[in-house]
């Protein structure tokens, strides 16, 4: 009778190791969070009172809007607010931020100018652009667009300085046109750069997306926020500002960390 080979006998006790280490990492993730919703539950039964509610009082508002069809229209309005400004914010910013990485000129030129928008708080940005341009879409997008370029500019400049000038060399000898350049050459190295400039941008237009809404805006999470502020719900406060946590994680799980995992594969590789 003829021997099973040593990859084929391996297996079975690989897919169990495998299914074991994926589950203590779901584990992992799981446990500070129900540490946190217990310490949340010990906390509103001290407070006792409307000021911090109960988890189930908040999962049965989230509920209760769900149902009614409100929680998914102003997340979306605040989603669409969110994708806009950061399709633009990052176009602009990689662009901005490879041409000053490049160019010692431009990048003497417009640094003074990158600079200042830096460390202009976010705050003015928005009630002046709510004062120039009126209180709709355009300067609630503007707002977080001018807001977030400078900080993918940063980035990228750096990148772009960082590009190995042996592989532009290489580039001209073959004679690679601009598209083969951008694919094999420019973003491979580029990528690490586009991934932190990536979730630093995303960290950043969530919250002043919320604060352009509560300001200005008559629907997304941050109209509702503001009006459960008013009303003192904070249940209602709660019940959204979960939703959007929950958002948030689900681009970073889905999203952002895959694309990370892709970056460090040859790291692995070569380890092996």
């Amino acid at each position: 009778m003829a021997k099973p080979s040593p990859s084929r006998a391996a297996l079975p006790a690989v897919a169990p190791a495998r299914g074991l280490r994926v589950g203590a990492a779901a584990a992992a993730r799981g446990l500070p969070l129900l540490a946190l919703i217990g310490l949340w539950q010990l906390a509103a039964l001290w407070v006792d009172g409307p000021q911090l509610p109960a988890p189930l009082a908040v999962a049965r508002v989230l509920w209760q809007e769900s149902l009614s069809g409100q929680l998914w229209w102003h997340l979306g309005a605040t989603l669409a607010r969110v994708a806009l400004a950061f399709a633009i914010a990052m176009g602009l910013g990689v662009v901005l931020g490879v041409v000053m990485g490049r160019s010692a000129v431009l990048n003497r030129l417009f640094d003074p100018l990158l600079v200042t928008l830096l460390n202009i708080p976010a705050l003015v940005v928005i009630i002046l652009l709510y004062i120039w341009v009126g209180l709709n879409e355009y300067a609630a997008v503007a707002a977080v667009v001018i807001n977030k370029v400078p900080n993918v500019a940063v980035t990228l400049r750096e990148g772009a300085r960082s590009l190995d000038r042996q592989y532009q060399s290489l580039a001209q000898v073959y004679r690679l046109g601009w598209r083969a350049r951008l694919q094999h050459i420019w973003l491979p190295q580029l990528s690490p750069f586009l991934l932190v400039a990536s979730r630093s941008g995303l960290a950043l237009i969530w919250k002043i997306v919320l604060v352009v809404e509560l300001m200005g805006r008559s629907n997304g999470v941050g109209f509702q926020l503001h009006l459960g502020f008013q009303m003192f719900d904070v249940a209602l406060i709660l019940a959204y500002s979960l939703a959007f946590i929950a958002v948030v994680h689900a681009l970073e799980w889905c999203w952002l960390q895959p694309w990370e995992r892709r970056q460090n594969r040859w790291r692995r590789e070569a380890a092996l």
